[in-house]
């Protein structure tokens, strides 16, 4: 218990906790968005269930660190750039979040339905809930995999101690816990920052392609690129609101006029 006591475990416990939880927030972004499909009695369901096996992908990665540095070595070559096990889960990861959030990108600006009209029939709306349901959740953790590979193999290059590396995954997924369901419920009441969210995913998952071909690009310039977006969004909502306050206080003085 001696290693409790040793600052240098518990600054590495902190600064670990911090990237993870930093490395996390596109999944929470990615977990708001497809949650947002759901009925709003499975949201936090489906939430719970995303980044619970968020975690327990974490900390499975953590418990075989041979075979996950080991998927570091090259399998093959093409075009001269060596593709390793890792590239290869980088690859589809990115594939497959890029297809997704350019499908929700067209979803959203069109205003379609996925599935055309809901159904009506009570037993039929059941099933399809726990078809949906299922779906979502299978879809997080397919994304959940790509980014626990990415997240437990900078972790291993931070910390030796397997014991601190498995507490600061478990902190970090309890604080995206609680964070994610106000981050889901704010995007799902602002249209336009779902949009801004989507399109933040098209460039994470852009990013995963460029990692997996030997294209590094620092998450640090994706982050930045977000803040500022969001921080302009928030002017604009800002913006919007006092218009509509504006508008409201214009209307009651008429109707007062009129009175």
């Amino acid at each position: 218990m001696e290693f409790l006591f040793d600052p240098h475990v518990w600054i590495a416990f902190a600064m670990l906790t911090a990237l993870e939880i930093v490395l996390g927030i596109d999944n929470i972004i990615f977990i708001s968005i497809l949650v947002g499909r759901l009925p709003s009695e499975q949201r936090d369901l489906a939430r719970r269930l995303g980044l619970g096996f968020a975690m327990v992908s974490r900390l499975l990665l953590l418990f075989s660190l041979s075979a996950v540095m080991g998927l570091t070595d090259d399998l093959f070559t093409v075009l001269g750039t060596g593709l390793s096990g890792r590239d290869l889960v980088l690859l589809g990861g990115g594939l497959f979040l890029l297809y997704k959030a350019s499908h929700e990108i067209f979803v959203e600006v069109e205003a379609r339905e996925e599935d055309g009209p809901p159904p009506s029939d009570p037993a039929v709306l059941k099933a399809a809930g726990r078809r949906a349901l299922w779906a979502t959740v299978g879809q997080i953790g397919v994304i959940d995999i790509v980014f626990s590979l990415d997240s437990v193999i900078t972790a291993v290059g931070m910390v030796d101690r397997l014991g601190v590396m498995v507490a600061a995954v478990i902190a970090a997924v309890g604080v995206m816990l609680f964070a994610a369901k106000p981050i889901g419920d704010f995007v799902d009441a602002h249209p336009s920052v779902k949009v801004l969210a989507l399109a933040f995913l098209v460039m994470v998952g852009m990013a995963l392609i460029g990692e997996a071909l030997d294209l590094h690009i620092p998450k640090g310039y994706l982050y930045a690129a977000m803040a500022f977006s969001l921080g302009v969004e928030a002017l604009n909502i800002r913006a919007r609101a006092k218009r509509q306050s504006l508008r409201e206080a214009a209307a009651k003085d008429a109707v007062t006029v009129a009175v």
